[in-house]
């Protein structure tokens, strides 16, 4: 369940940062509003995953699935350039998604 609530913060963290990039600066109300909603549900969520997930572990895989799924939605949606750097930086945030929680695993 604890996963869960993780998959959801990271839900409504992407939610919540494509809300602020379609906000253009709070001049658009509905996704400014939509925004700070799901900002809250993303903490909210976060919160209760911190109940069983160590807070490295969670707080890297929410940033870092949030951080790549962002970078796939500002590529899609909002025709953001692909470049190589962006590839692998991404992959380098994956790798130490990954490296943190095999090191969670092991200890």
């Amino acid at each position: 369940m604890y996963w869960f609530y993780l998959a959801l913060a990271i839900l409504f963290e992407v939610l919540g940062t494509t809300s602020m990039k379609l906000s253009n600066g709070f001049s658009k109300i509905t996704p400014s509003l939509a925004m700070v909603i799901f900002y809250l549900l993303s903490i909210a969520a976060l919160t209760m995953a911190l109940k069983k997930i160590e807070m490295s572990i969670a707080y890297a895989i929410w940033a870092g699935v949030g951080t790549s799924l962002i970078t796939i939605i500002g590529l899609f949606l909002f025709k953001e350039e692909l470049t190589l750097l962006k590839v692998v930086s991404i992959l380098f945030i994956i790798a130490g998604v990954t490296g943190l929680h095999l090191s969670s695993q092991s200890s």
